[in-house]
């Protein structure tokens, strides 16, 4: 809930106060701080010299362009600003009174649209984010009703991926006898996936009687989640080959008569972590392993990424959890057609709708909750 704005200062004999919302003192400096630095970029793209040095070229030109939105939209903040200053000195004026308070109330809402887009700005951005995304998907406790469990996330996850305009395809499968999946392994490419999928990880429950259960109790099961951001295929090649165990057998499963002709699965061991990555959707061998590799790196990335998010949270456990498995981070009760995220006590009753993919509010008011923390981390950062 936004706190309540101060009251703007007006002229004596002013019909009536206004409250004019104002950007914190620690954002404002902030954002002055931008004004002064978008001056220094133009100094410095405006040398005869800078083209000599295309790197460096193309580092200030790209915080030039961030730069610049934050600057203008904050130029334009201060601008209505002074607009509603100008139509406060009004209001005294029978004349002109009308068309000052429709001035100010239009100043307001846009202040207010303009002060969200601002904070937005200001956060730090994780450059992960704009990256495609693997996303894993395991059968946990519950036996074979878990594996359906992971088989209809599965669905729920692909029918947003279609929402969003994204492409996805499975990297490796190992279904359950009954149906659904023990793991699924999947590739999302698309605009910011791994930004907006990032909060997926952990552990999911689900309460719904089986198909399986004859007497109509309810069971719990779990699955687990893992999102990892696809690495550069730059990251990719870094992996010393030596350290590879790469091993390759016959692909199971639908595929029709080719795929049990040939060893194209291929599954690669990081000797030196444990960690294990495999591929066998595609019949080339070649393909399977460039996949295969991919999963791999970014598996690797994911570790390094968790062990400095677990330093992180023995000073500060965020709200929004670690993105580590074991965190229990959602339920997904049936009978009460009820989703609940236990890390922003969130709770909607269209479970149906969201297990077709509609997960829109969800991930948006985890979005919100990450936002709300990095501001309260900036301000927290900035001297008094």
């Amino acid at each position: 809930m936004r706190p309540p704005a101060p009251v703007f200062p007006l002229t004596e004999g002013a019909l009536f106060p206004f409250s004019v919302p104002a950007v914190k003192p620690f954002l404002r400096h902030q954002l002055e701080r931008y004004a002064q630095r978008l001056g220094e970029l133009d100094f410095l793209l405006s040398r005869e010299d800078i083209m000599s040095d295309m790197a460096q070229y193309r580092v200030i030109s790209r915080e030039h362009a961030e730069v610049t939105q934050i600057a203008g939209r904050w130029a334009r903040y201060t601008q209505r600003e002074a607009d509603i200053a100008g139509a406060q000195e009004m209001l005294d004026d029978p004349d002109m009174a009308e068309m000052a308070r429709e001035e100010i109330a239009g100043g307001e809402a846009e202040l207010l649209q303009l002060e969200d887009e601002l904070q937005r700005l200001l956060l730090p951005k994780d450059p992960d984010d704009a990256r495609n995304a693997f996303m894993e998907i395991r059968a946990g406790t519950g036996g074979d009703e878990s594996a359906l469990f992971a088989g209809d996330l599965l669905r729920m996850y692909t029918r947003y991926c279609e929402r969003a305009g994204w492409r996805c395809e499975i990297v490796s499968e190992s279904p359950s006898e009954l149906g659904g999946f023990k793991e699924v392994v999947l590739r999302i490419v698309g605009d910011d996936v791994f930004g907006q999928l990032r909060f997926e990880s952990g552990g999911h429950r689900v309460q719904r009687v089986p198909a399986t259960e004859t007497q109509g109790r309810i069971h719990t099961s779990a699955c687990t989640v893992a999102v990892l951001a696809e690495p550069d295929e730059t990251v990719a090649v870094q992996i010393n080959p030596a350290d590879l165990r790469i091993d390759t057998y016959r692909a199971s499963g639908a595929g029709g008569q080719h795929i049990n002709k040939t060893d194209s699965a291929v599954r690669i061991t990081h000797i030196p972590t444990g960690i294990v990555a495999e591929c066998q959707d595609d019949r080339s061998q070649h393909r399977n392993k460039a996949k295969a590799l991919q999963v791999l790196s970014a598996r690797i990335q994911e570790k390094d990424r968790s062990e400095r998010a677990a330093k992180d949270a023995a000073l500060r456990k965020g709200l929004v959890g670690s993105g580590d498995r074991s965190d229990r981070i959602r339920t997904y009760n049936f009978p009460q057609g009820r989703l609940t995220d236990h890390r922003i006590n969130l709770t909607l009753y269209k479970l149906l709708q969201i297990m077709e993919g509609d997960l829109g509010d969800v991930l948006a008011a985890l979005q919100a909750a990450r936002e709300a923390e990095q501001l309260a981390e900036l301000e927290s950062s900035l001297p008094a």
